[in-house]
């Protein structure tokens, strides 16, 4: 014997098929039909056949976007890239990095969705100086103590956190002069050096505060200043972005902390070799040297 409900049921799913094979639903079995079935327009459109993305498409720059519905995993060019479950990811192109790339999106049933993004050059502030650079390179001395600063840097940008900075708008961490833009470089009679890998801000005397410019984990704080780079301090901001901020007066944040947009974290100093207080804010996506101000935008 079918019970009450189940007998309901069946009568309701019964009229639903009987109107949608005759072809001449009546008025309740059209009614009935359009309760019955749920509408997966909504759904559908909210997951991309294909990849979306914003962001600068350029040296330097970066883009966040989401994967094509089905993804199993994500690549750029060589490099495996992490999204999230919303399908979420983020990408950068380092400095120097070539005219083009490939995002290339594996999915479940086995196909491949590819897109191909060109990469814009940009022009770089070079300065050209009629003076050799300096003969022999760091002594041993100097490569004792600078050896296991580079290793906790390296481990430090190998670390993994939760954090879910990398999908906000980054803001300044210090509003001031730039006194040094990333990506200048000085050509000493034809041999490049080195060049500029992130921001310089100046603002005020030592002792200013500055603050996060996204959410993120605390990967790195030096407790002792570093030969270079002075009073370190390194934030993950989650998918292999991270911030460092050097030559701080003081840090004011622990490693392990778990940091908010605009929460002050640090002082403005000139420890390591600085010439003056100023914070230099750099950032790197895995290998990846990028551009501060193509995430904040230019400072108002």
């Amino acid at each position: 014997m079918i019970a009450r409900a189940g007998l309901k049921g069946w009568m309701l799913g019964g009229l639903v098929l009987i109107a949608l094979i005759s072809g001449g639903a009546s008025p309740l079995a059209r009614r009935l039909t359009a309760a019955a079935l749920p509408d997966l327009s909504s759904s559908a459109a909210a997951v991309p056949a294909e990849f979306t993305f914003t962001g600068e498409t350029t040296q330097g720059g970066w883009i966040r976007g989401k994967v094509p519905a089905g993804t199993r995993s994500l690549r750029l060019d060589a490099t495996e890239v992490p999204f999230g479950a919303d399908g979420s990811f983020f990408v950068a192109f380092d400095r120097d990095a070539p005219p083009g790339a490939t995002l290339v999106a594996r999915l479940d049933d086995g196909r491949a969705v590819t897109r191909a993004l060109t990469v814009a050059p940009r022009a770089w502030q070079i300065e050209n100086v009629n003076i050799a650079r300096r003969e022999g390179g760091p002594t041993e001395a100097f490569m004792a103590l600078r050896q296991p600063e580079l290793a906790r840097i390296e481990a430090a940008r190998a670390m993994r956190t939760d954090a879910q900075g990398w999908r906000q708008p980054f803001i300044w961490p210090v509003k001031g002069r730039i006194s040094g833009r990333f990506g200048s470089q000085r050509v000493y009679r034809g041999e490049p050096g080195s060049f500029h890998s992130g921001m310089d801000i100046t603002s005020g005397t030592s002792g200013t505060p500055f603050v996060a410019p996204a959410d993120g984990v605390v990967i790195l704080a030096a407790t002792a200043p570093f030969t270079l780079e002075g009073n370190l301090l390194m934030i993950d901001h989650g998918m292999g972005l991270n911030s460092a901020f050097l030559h701080c007066s003081q840090i004011l944040v622990r490693e392990g902390d778990h940091v908010k947009q605009g929460q002050v974290i640090g002082r403005i100093g000139m420890t390591g070799r600085a010439t003056g207080p100023h914070l230099h804010w750099s950032m790197k996506w895995r290998d990846a040297r990028i551009d501060p101000i193509l995430l904040t935008g230019p400072m108002s």
